[in-house]
């Protein structure tokens, strides 16, 4: 139990040093919400692509979390050094999961990246040249 502790605190200490980055990166998670939001996104057509993208950040985040971090996976003996690897795994999948799956469900909206042309008026003009009125 000491050691669980000892991750939160330590968890908690690194939060408040990154602060302004997380901050940052919830104002960038809410912008990326709204644009897709008001665009319609289609929400759960991008939960695979999401899910997957997650997925793959977490088995990257896995295996290069231990040498960034001057370790290696030969090193973890304990299983709370193996449960703190896969709790910050998971964590940078969450991470990449909830800022990609705006991002997919804007692209994967009806009409994205439609362009409609504007008359000088500013009026859509979506007609064809010599077609009949």
């Amino acid at each position: 139990m000491y050691e669980i502790w000892l991750v939160v605190n330590i968890l908690w200490e690194i939060a408040l040093g990154i602060l302004p980055m997380l901050l940052a990166l919830l104002v960038l998670w809410a912008g990326l919400l709204a644009v897709a939001w008001r665009q319609r996104g289609a929400w759960r057509r991008a939960l695979p692509r999401t899910a997957a993208s997650g997925a793959m950040v977490s088995v990257l985040a896995f295996v290069l979390l231990p040498g960034l971090t001057q370790s290696s996976l030969s090193e973890m003996g304990y299983w709370v050094d193996w449960a703190n690897l896969a709790a910050m795994a998971l964590g940078f999948g969450g991470v990449a999961s909830a800022l990609t799956w705006p991002l997919f469900a804007w692209s994967m909206a009806p009409g994205a990246g439609a362009v409609s042309p504007k008359t000088p008026d500013g009026k859509s003009d979506l007609s064809v040249p010599g077609a009949a009125a």
